[in-house]
């Protein structure tokens, strides 16, 4: 694979997904470490992605005052966050993770809305903070640098002690064998302790995400019960998620 060839694909990796393992990617082209540690190099010397020890992120996803430009796939992104929206509902309380979907999500709550959103994403309090009528609530901990969230065996433990009417996930890969899936170990604990203290489960997501997969698990498909992406909800790629009982939206 010529290098032009691999950095395009490291770039769309590193687009889809927020963050990227130089391992992975690896796997994934069949070439060397060192080789992809050369390829991160040059793209984060050229400003298109952030390095960090052992594979690159998306400055778009760490820089979240980045503009809409630079957000990938920002249009779908936009229709999957009204489509979010419209499942809140006064009275409320629902758990988030962070993302860029997730932001735009909460950029979405109507003024109106009374409704007490809780995190770790330090992005999405960011969000969350300026609407006039919705109760915040911070979840505590060590902050991952990588991701901008809260992580650790204590904001495991806050959490678990919730049991709240809606976990709203951003998710970075999913398929009905292995359900969602993420590259971050510590970021995966997280996510489990909020389906677990979640009567609802509502993952959002981007459809080129759809039937992949990332290294570690987060939760099987039983646990889903919605799905939202940018397509119309009778789209056939997801037919076999609504077969398998979810509620597409």
């Amino acid at each position: 694979m010529l290098k032009i060839e691999r950095q395009s694909f490291i770039l769309h990796q590193v687009n889809l997904h927020n963050k990227v393992l130089s391992t992975d990617l690896s796997n994934q082209m069949k070439v060397s470490d060192d080789t992809i540690r050369r390829d991160i190099h040059q793209l984060a010397e050229e400003g298109k992605v952030i390095k960090f020890h052992g594979g690159a992120l998306s400055p778009s996803f760490h820089n979240t005052n980045t503009s809409s430009n630079d957000v990938y796939a920002y249009q779908q992104k936009k229709i999957i966050a009204q489509k979010a929206v419209s499942l809140v509902t006064d009275g409320m309380f629902i758990l988030t993770t962070g993302g860029t979907t997730i932001i735009e999500m909460a950029r979405a709550l109507p003024p109106n809305l009374r409704a007490t959103f809780i995190s770790g994403s330090i992005p999405a309090l960011a969000e969350y903070i300026l609407h006039p009528n919705i109760n915040v609530i911070s979840i505590g901990d060590r902050i991952s640098k990588d991701s901008k969230i809260t992580v650790g065996l204590d904001a495991i433990s806050h959490i678990k002690e919730l049991k709240v009417d809606l976990c709203m996930l951003g998710i970075s890969a999913i398929n009905l064998d292995s359900g969602v899936s993420d590259n971050d170990w510590e970021v995966v604990q997280v996510k489990r302790a909020m389906i677990e203290a979640s009567q609802k489960v509502v993952c959002l997501t981007i459809s080129e995400k759809i039937n992949s997969r990332q290294p570690f698990q987060v939760c099987g498909c039983k646990k889903i019960d919605t799905l939202i992406t940018e397509l119309s909800p009778d789209d056939s790629l997801l037919q076999s998620y609504r077969n398998a009982g979810i509620h597409v939206i």
